[in-house]
């Protein structure tokens, strides 16, 4: 990926938050990096260097800004766009898959060796995994710091750091700050005992009623639980069980997370952005569908529609194919009771013995072509747009099935031109 340095300078002297996320913009005199929006005075264009990840910012020796807090943003929209080895490492970091497995397992996760893995995010991205997974470290420990009571030490360990001392360091390092600083200045709300409170951001415009629509018509009891104005579910997490509770308010998504294990936070949050697709660019998806001449009126009518993701990509597939059975939560959360489990099926079989996995790792070719001999090609598509975020792949219902013949004109965008035609279709 090559970032036009003329085009993002201009964005960010305009301040255009639309760019959050996509790009960080460092400044050579002051040594910060910053989101394309910040507030601050626009460096002379001399002095600025533009990088994809804040992981390649901070490889150069750039530190984060305080003001702007370029690491809250939404993520890029590029990794759903993206089919490609740096695309799919990039989802497993964001999931934490480093923490985890290390990059012995990242790369095996991907069947690749480390060092062409390193080779290719690199040259890619500006950095390699090992600095990625501490950018995605480094605003783990950021939001516990700002949001929890948690002694550092804990954090330390739950946000993934080998010890206190780096913890302290990187710390130091890309927010240049001490976390007794940070954690003086927190302006995120802080949660009860027991839950975490975050503001996940995204692009606006953002259709929150239309993903609620989509959530109640499938919720399971004890699973989920959806009202008018939120959403909450169960999800298993690497580490142990959670509870996640979702409301919308006009500019973010706020998010109470109840974890067993505060190492599954990054896990979570990452997840949570999935299934809301939170990085999704709706201002380039409706400019190109608005000005179709079929869904035109639909995209103009319901701007900023998303396509409900995934949590869990095993649980999306046998939604669809296979009996619900609930296993109990140790601890009930209102509700929320139960986490999903299969009945038997040969996919569930096939999941729990992994000869198939279906995670955010995969490729779209690769998952979709496996899947299409177990379950058919239409589940598989299904589960290549929730759970791999692909923008591309036209999911309709059956009564809408002959509107597929359109489906041409509505590249690269077809999972939104389908969420139009589908949300149509459940509220007519």
């Amino acid at each position: 990926m090559v970032i036009d340095e003329e085009h993002a300078y201009r964005v960010c002297s305009a301040r255009d938050a639309r760019f959050d996320g996509c790009f960080v913009h460092a400044v050579r005199t002051t040594g910060i990096y910053c989101r394309p929006s910040c507030p601050a005075v626009t460096p002379k264009r001399r002095n600025s260097r533009f990088f994809l990840t804040a992981a390649a910012a901070q490889s150069a020796g750039f530190r984060a800004c305080r003001r702007c807090l370029p690491d809250a943003t939404p993520g890029s929209p590029e990794w759903n766009l993206r089919a490609d080895l740096a695309g799919r490492a990039m989802r497993l970091i964001s999931d934490g898959a480093v923490e985890r497995d290390g990059v012995s397992g990242l790369a095996a996760k991907l069947g690749y060796s480390e060092r062409h893995l390193t080779r290719v995010l690199t040259a890619e991205l500006g950095a390699g995994p090992l600095a990625l997974a501490r950018a995605h470290r480094a605003h783990a420990a950021r939001l516990l710091i700002e949001t929890t009571e948690l002694p550092f030490a804990d954090i330390a360990f739950a946000a993934g750091f080998a010890s206190v001392r780096q913890f302290n360091d990187t710390i130091r390092m890309v927010f240049a700050s001490t976390p007794s600083e940070m954690r003086g200045r927190g302006k995120a709300p802080v949660g009860t005992p027991g839950r975490i409170v975050l503001r996940l951001p995204y692009r606006p415009p953002f259709d929150a009623v239309g993903l609620l629509a989509y959530f109640r018509a499938r919720a399971l009891p004890g699973v989920e639980e959806v009202t008018d104005d939120s959403y909450a579910r169960t999800m298993s997490l690497p580490h142990g069980e959670a509870t996640v509770r979702l409301t919308f308010p006009v500019d973010h998504v706020l998010c109470s997370l109840r974890l067993a294990d505060v190492r599954d936070l990054g896990a979570a949050v990452s997840r949570v952005r999935r299934l809301l697709d939170l990085d999704a660019d709706p201002v380039a998806v409706d400019s190109f569908l608005g000005a179709d001449p079929v869904i035109g009126p639909l995209v103009r009518a319901v701007p900023g529609i998303r396509v409900a993701g995934s949590v869990d990509g095993a649980e999306t597939l046998l939604r669809l194919v296979a009996p619900f059975e609930g296993v109990p939560l140790q601890i009930p959360d209102g509700a929320l009771t139960h986490l999903y489990s299969a009945g038997d099926h040969p996919v569930t079989e096939a999941l729990a013995s992994g000869r198939l996995v279906v995670d955010v790792g995969r490729s779209i070719e690769d998952l979709t072509e496996e899947l299409a001999h177990l379950v058919g090609s239409a589940v598989a598509d299904e589960v290549a747009m929730r759970v791999l975020g692909a923008p591309d792949v036209l999911v309709l219902p059956r009564s809408l099935r002959d509107m597929a013949s359109h489906g041409p004109d509505w590249r690269p965008w077809r999972s939104y031109a389908g969420a139009h035609l589908t949300r149509k279709a459940a509220t007519s």
